[in-house]
């Protein structure tokens, strides 16, 4: 597997470096430390994954949702100190699709490579619970603005408005059928629709609504 790694911490950045190369099962194609590092690294070196700080120089957040963008297939592991739900749910929302927490035990951070390739989701055992908890309180929540729909969610439209089956997103995306099912649904629930054709109508009067917001508003 082709893996990068982007930290601003040289030594952590390093110790990830050797502990990579020395499995024959990955090859280190690059490493950086800053967001701008990342977004180079994800368009010139084709890595298969990213593991990636969230606290270093650059907008993280903005640089996952750009790679998302730039390269669907590519997994993107985040990789930090923080252990904060909303800042949790904000790279996963960008197109992060796991979240490991630094001081967790080695084993995490390769479950959490060996899960994301398989097109699956991963959060750290012991924050995975407060995560899922974090998500449940946001559904609960109003929306004082029309919804946003995320960089995974825009993809799964993008599919379905050229009649792809959630099989053909899936391989299209690098994510199993089952959690395009999970994502298909999360998205019905959110907009309030039974059926794909609602479902595709209501992110046109979405679209429609949030483009009459102040801009200061759509974010």
């Amino acid at each position: 597997m082709r893996l990068a790694l982007v930290d601003d911490h040289p030594g952590l950045l390093n110790g990830l470096a050797e502990m990579f190369g020395d499995d024959p099962g990955y090859d280190v194609v690059a490493t950086g430390g800053s967001a701008k590092d990342a977004i180079s690294i994800a368009g010139g070196r084709a890595p298969d994954v990213i593991v990636i700080d969230l606290s270093m120089p650059g907008d993280v957040f903005a640089a996952i949702e750009e790679m998302a963008d730039m390269a669907p297939r590519l997994k993107l592991v985040v990789f930090t100190a923080f252990s904060n739900v909303e800042m949790a749910l904000r790279a996963m929302d960008a197109g992060a699709r796991a979240f490991v927490l630094k001081g967790s035990p080695t084993n995490d951070l390769f479950d959490a490579i060996d899960a994301v390739r398989r097109g699956e989701i991963y959060a750290s055992p012991e924050f995975s619970r407060r995560l899922l908890n974090g998500l449940k309180n946001r559904a609960r929540q109003p929306s004082p603005t029309p919804a946003r729909l995320t960089t995974r969610e825009r993809q799964l439209v993008g599919g379905l408005r050229v009649g792809r089956t959630t099989s053909e997103i899936g391989h299209d995306l690098g994510f199993t059928e089952k959690l395009i099912g999970h994502y298909m649904s999360g998205l019905m629930i959110k907009l309030g629709v039974a059926s794909r054709a609602e479902l595709l109508g209501a992110v046109d009067r979405l679209d429609q609504e949030r483009s009459w917001l102040p801009t200061g508003e759509l974010e």
